[in-house]
C-alpha cells in the first residue's frame, strides 16, 4: 500500500446524483480488481473520518487512469470531491482490500444494490479488457430506473460478450423498461434466472446489512459458503 499524489483529469456523470472521477497518477499504481482506496482531503490527520474516506476503484486496473465514483450527498466530503476541477491534486492511500477477482475463477456472480457496482465496473471491464472468457451473471438493484449508473457499458459489454448476463431490477416504482424487474433481488428470482450456482464465485459489495440479506440468499439457493466473497461498504 502507498500514498501518493493523483490528478483528477475528467469527471463523469452517471446518474443525477452518481459521479465519476479519474485521476492521472505519475507513477503507475498496480491493484487488483475489486480493491478500493483511500481518498484524503486531510491527509495531515488520517484519522478525520468526516474528509477521508475510503472508495472502490471502478475502472480496470488494466486502464491508463485510475477512477473512483460515488452517489454525491450532503455530507463534507461529498461536497469536497464536487469541488474538484480538472488540474486540482488529491492524495490517495492504495490499493486495500481482498475480495477480488482472480483470472482463474471461471464461474462468478454479483449481488449488488446501488453504489455497490463500483468494484463490479472494475472487474467485468478488466474481463473485457483481458478478453476472458469467464462466464459472468449480475443482478443489480436499483430504487429507480434512472439511478441505474453505468447502464450504457454494461450494455456495450454484453452486446461485446455473450458469458456476460446482467439482470436489473428496481425497488420504488415499475419500471418501463420490461426487462428490469420490480422488486429486490431476492431467493425467487434467483432460482429462475441464476445458473450454476453451486459452481459460481458469488461477490457481494455494499451496506452490511444488504451484504449479510444477500449472504443468506446466496446459501439458500446453494452457493457454497466458501464461494461467498463480500466487502461491507461502512461509513460510505
Amino acid at each position: 500500500m502507498r500514498e501518493i499524489r493523483v490528478k483528477l483529469i475528467e469527471r463523469i456523470p452517471r446518474t443525477p446524483s452518481v459521479e465519476s472521477f479519474r485521476f492521472s497518477a505519475e507513477q503507475r499504481l498496480d491493484f487488483l480488481p475489486g480493491q478500493f482506496l483511500q481518498l484524503l482531503f486531510d491527509p495531515a490527520r488520517p484519522e478525520n473520518r468526516e474528509l477521508n474516506k475510503y472508495l472502490s476503484f471502478s475502472a480496470s486496473p488494466a486502464r491508463e487512469y485510475l477512477e473512483v465514483t460515488k452517489r454525491i450527498g450532503d455530507s463534507a466530503f461529498s461536497r469536497q470531491l464536487a469541488s474538484l476541477q480538472a488540474g486540482q491534486e488529491v492524495v490517495i492511500k492504495a490499493p486495500m482490500g481482498s475480495c477480488v477477482f482472480r483470472d482463474e475463477y471461471k464461474k462468478i456472480g454479483f449481488l449488488i444494490g446501488g453504489i455497490g457496482i463500483t468494484p463490479v465496473i472494475s472487474i467485468v471491464e478488466y474481463i473485457i479488457d483481458k478478453k476472458l472468457d469467464t462466464d459472468v451473471e449480475l443482478f443489480y438493484s436499483n430504487r429507480t430506473e434512472n439511478e441505474i449508473a453505468f447502464k450504457q457499458e454494461l450494455a456495450g459489454w454484453q452486446a461485446q460478450n455473450k458469458n456476460f448476463k446482467v439482470y436489473y431490477t428496481v425497488t420504488d416504482c415499475r419500471p418501463k423498461d420490461t426487462k428490469c424487474f420490480f422488486g429486490s433481488i431476492g431467493k425467487d428470482l434467483l432460482e429462475q434466472k441464476a445458473c450454476n450456482v453451486e459452481q459460481r464465485t458469488m461477490f457481494i459489495f455494499g451496506p452490511p446489512r444488504m451484504v449479510d440479506a444477500m449472504k443468506v440468499v446466496s446459501l439458500e439457493i446453494g452457493c457454497p459458503e466458501k464461494n461467498i466473497m463480500t466487502e461491507s461498504f461502512i461509513g460510505y
